[in-house]
């Protein structure tokens, strides 16, 4: 077992690390340095995603889509940044000992939590599935800027690309589970209703 973790372990690291040097080396330029910044701070502790969860609960329409979003988003605090993170313990790219990329490169200030999955993924990938589910077209459009807030992680040389699809993966999952959850509260509700009112149909 330890040896096909070892296994494992060396060849992510070689993927994550040849991938860090190609998006460095070769995708870098003036404008995305510009522009990643502004598009990883949609990302940041989730905010952006939030105001939009509670955005949604408002109208009755969207109301379960804000509920599901707020649920996967929980869920994914408490597993993601809080089990995971922990968990793993994972350093950062330009934390090493022998780093990835220099500190000095860097274009936004260095988080300073473990790298493993990450947050900014999670929430955002959370979010989209969340959308996606109830709103397929609206779902579409905000899978993209997920995907852009992913990549910004890996263009800021933050993260390792096996962070950013960890992240993605954990947070499709929890975006299913958070519209599941949803579902059958929802069906829990109206069966309570109809039981309720046919009660008081009977007594009338």
């Amino acid at each position: 077992m330890n040896d096909i973790l070892d296994f494992l372990g060396t060849h992510i690291s070689s993927f994550d690390r040849s991938m860090l040097y190609a998006v460095n080396h070769s995708v870098r330029n003036p404008f995305l340095d510009s522009v990643m910044p502004y598009i990883t701070k949609l990302g940041d502790k989730g905010i952006f995603w939030i105001a939009l969860a509670v955005i949604l609960l408002i109208p009755k329409k969207t109301r379960k889509t804000g509920a599901a979003m707020g649920i996967a988003m929980l869920l994914g605090v408490i597993i993601g940044n809080g089990i995971l993170k922990n968990l793993v313990a994972r350093t950062r790219p330009f934390d090493l000992a022998n780093p990835v990329v220099s500190r000095s490169r860097l274009l936004i200030d260095p988080p300073t939590d473990y790298s493993f999955p990450s947050g900014h993924t999670l929430a955002s990938f959370e979010a989209a599935t969340a959308i996606y589910k109830d709103h397929t077209l609206y779902g579409f459009a905000v899978f993209l800027l997920a995907l852009l807030i992913a990549f910004s992680r890996i263009y800021l040389q933050v993260h390792y690309p096996s962070d950013v699809l960890g992240g993605a993966i954990l947070g499709f999952l929890l975006g299913l589970l958070g519209s599941t959850i949803v579902r059958w509260m929802s069906d829990v509700w109206s069966s309570h209703k109809e039981k309720k009112a046919q009660k008081e149909a009977e007594k009338a």
